[in-house]
C-alpha cells in the first residue's frame, strides 16, 4: 500500500491523491504539521524537505512527476499516460510547467497568501501576490495555448497532465487575482469545471482523515 507523507492543502499531495483515485489504488495517511518537512524524521524520506514523498511498502520515492508516473504504473489501468508520442510529449511539456513555473512564480505566492496564510494566522504578503500576478498571466496563457480548445491538456483522454495541474488552477480560479486570469480562457474554464466534477478531484478535496475514516 501507498502512503502519503505530506500536509493537507498541498497541491502536490491533492495531486497524488487524485491520481490514485483515478487508478482505484489503496492508500494511507502519514500527516505532520507543517514546518516538519524541514526536520527528522521526514527528512530521512525526503532529504530536500518538500513535500511530499510516499512509501510503497518500504520503497521510498519523492518528486511529483516520479511519484505519478509510479502511481500510473503500479496500476496499469486506466493509463493516465499517453500512448501517442505527441500527446505523451505535450503530458511531458505540461508536468515542467506546472513545476517551474506555476508553482513556484504563481501559484505558491498567490495561493499561499490569499487562500492559506490566512487560516494559519499568517499576514498574507501582499507584495508577494503582487509579484506574482504577471507569471500566473503567463503560466495560464501557456496552459490554455497547449490545450488549444481540446477537452484535456494533452490530448483526448484524462492524463498526468490533467492530475498535476488541476490542483493549482482550481485554487488560484478562486483567488481574486487568479480568477479573471483563468476566466480569459473559456476552453480551459471548461476544462477546470468537467475537471472539478470528477469524482477523483473532490474526494481529494476533502480531509484525508475524514475520507479514510468513512
Amino acid at each position: 500500500m501507498i502512503t502519503i507523507h505530506g500536509i493537507f492543502g498541498s497541491p502536490f499531495v491533492r495531486a497524488l491523491r487524485i491520481a490514485l483515485e483515478e487508478k482505484g489504488v489503496q492508500w494511507d495517511w502519514a500527516p505532520f504539521p507543517l514546518g516538519a518537512q524541514k526536520q527528522e524524521p521526514y527528512l530521512s524520506l525526503h532529504p530536500f524537505g518538500k513535500i511530499p514523498a510516499i512509501v510503497d511498502d518500504g520503497f521510498v520515492l519523492y518528486e511529483s512527476q516520479a511519484m505519478l508516473r509510479h502511481i500510473d504504473r503500479k496500476a496499469p489501468a486506466p493509463a493516465l499516460i499517453p500512448a501517442d508520442p505527441l500527446q505523451a510529449a505535450r503530458m511531458d511539456q505540461l508536468l515542467c510547467i506546472v513545476d517551474c513555473y506555476l508553482w513556484p512564480t504563481a501559484c505558491r505566492p498567490i495561493n499561499f497568501n490569499r487562500l492559506i496564510a490566512p487560516r494559519i494566522g499568517m499576514t498574507p504578503d501582499t507584495q508577494a501576490v503582487a509579484d506574482g500576478v504577471p507569471h500566473a498571466a503567463v503560466a495560464v496563457r501557456a496552459i490554455a495555448d497547449l490545450q488549444a480548445g481540446r477537452r484535456f491538456l494533452a490530448g483526448d483522454a484524462l492524463s498526468l497532465a490533467d492530475i498535476a495541474v488541476v490542483p493549482h488552477l482550481d485554487a488560484l480560479a478562486i483567488t481574486p487575482e487568479g480568477a479573471p486570469i483563468v476566466a480569459a480562457y473559456p476552453a480551459l474554464m471548461a476544462w477546470l469545471t468537467e475537471m472539478r466534477a470528477r469524482p477523483s478531484v473532490k474526494k481529494a478535496a476533502v480531509a484525508p482523515e475524514k475520507l479514510l475514516a468513512a
